[in-house]
């Protein structure tokens, strides 16, 4: 249960296009490993050792060190029943926890909507991003959005005053009440205000920075600094959420796959570097998935969609770890042919977030009860 003093915060990480797990988390020591990836599989020698049958991937090791230092718990072999290959319905199952029916609502939309029910703070949810994720997308839910702090704002290409405010007096005009009457009418205008409203709260997060940590240059990098300088800014964003993409590594995986990982790990202790330095740290939970783990066998390039990924959840309050399963190496245990078998349901790991971390019943927000598991320490 919550007891830190600040509002908690959750940090939500997506990685798109199915991280490949068994290269995350690898299963060093296991000549099956070797036996069916002898193109993407990582040598022995090469890895980080956790203990004596997983390892990190070489290219994890900022995150490793967090590891060390207790506070990042991996998730292993988290999915869902029957698991579903294909990226969209994947992503939309992961982002409305409705594995069987078409689901209507996000569960980051719900979690926003139990914490501020009136929709009071149109920054209560955040994305960093192009467009609006599945997950915070609930009618009626104010969500703020936005690809980059730095040009993000309305009408910023008018200097002078005069002429800007004039022109967000029209913008108004057109999202305003007065254009018409009845549902469409009444959500065009609040969103519109909404936009206005976010833009003028940013301008906060933009000026008030200050910060001697290198986050470096990729776009995850760039996406978690400024998810630091929002949460900097103390405007009240108790959802964050932001993405990385590039993990569909059907083909040219042993390029692509350690400069992804590295740039996350790297991405990933900047900002807790970043928020330690400015005393914001302890409020903050991060949790990071991806839609779907690879085959166990590589396909001579890549890896193809498979089931029993991973997860991480970060933060000060976490007791670092190992969670749940690494899924069975056995053959006889692989499902749908060549795919690892889920031990434990995502659902669980958002209600243990939303529980432990938040301080909300997750069994509207998730769609029922499930296991959980228990990585944080509030001493």
């Amino acid at each position: 249960m919550v007891d830190h003093k600040k509002d908690p915060v959750l940090v939500v990480v997506q990685l798109s296009g199915g991280n490949d797990f068994m290269n995350t988390v690898v299963p060093y020591t296991a000549g099956i490993y070797y036996d069916s990836r002898p193109v993407v599989g990582l040598k022995e020698d090469e890895v980080l050792p956790i203990h004596d049958t997983l390892a990190w991937n070489p290219n994890c090791a900022p995150l490793q060190s967090m590891y060390e230092a207790g506070d990042v718990a991996v998730i292993q072999g988290i999915g869902y029943p029957n698991s579903n290959r294909s990226h969209f319905r994947a992503m939309d199952i992961w982002h409305t926890c409705e594995p069987i029916e078409i689901g209507t609502e996000g569960w980051v939309g719900r979690m926003i909507r139990e914490l501020d029910p009136g929709g009071h703070n149109v920054l209560t949810g955040v994305n960093v991003g192009q467009g609006l994720p599945r997950a915070m997308a609930v009618p009626g839910v104010p969500v703020t959005s936005f690809a980059d702090l730095d040009t993000y704002g309305l009408l910023t290409g008018i200097d002078e005053p005069r002429r800007r405010s004039q022109a967000l007096e029209v913008f108004k005009g057109m999202y305003g009440h007065e254009v018409g009457a009845g549902y469409v009418m009444d959500y065009l205008s609040q969103t519109g205000l909404n936009v206005i409203q976010g833009t003028d709260e940013l301008k906060k997060a933009k000026e008030g920075y200050s910060s001697t940590v290198e986050y470096g240059d990729s776009a995850i990098a760039n996406s978690l600094r400024d998810v630091a300088r929002v949460h900097l800014a103390g405007l009240g964003t108790r959802v964050f959420y932001t993405a990385q993409g590039g993990y569909d590594n059907h083909a040219n995986e042993v390029p692509d796959h350690p400069k992804l990982l590295a740039d996350l790990s790297n991405a990933i202790t900047a900002f807790f570097a970043d928020l330690r330095a400015h005393n914001a740290s302890s409020e903050v939970t991060m949790l990071v998935f991806t839609e779907f783990g690879r085959r166990i066998r590589d396909n001579a390039s890549g890896t193809d969609h498979g089931s029993g990924g991973g997860a991480f959840i970060i933060g000060d309050h976490v007791q670092g770890g190992l969670y749940a399963q690494y899924p069975s190496l056995d053959p006889a245990r692989w499902v749908h042919g060549e795919d690892m078998e889920h031990t434990i349901d995502f659902r669980g790991i958002y209600g243990t977030v939303l529980e432990q971390w938040m301080g909300l019943d997750p069994t509207e927000i998730v769609g029922g009860h499930f296991e959980q598991i228990n990585p944080y320490s509030f001493q």
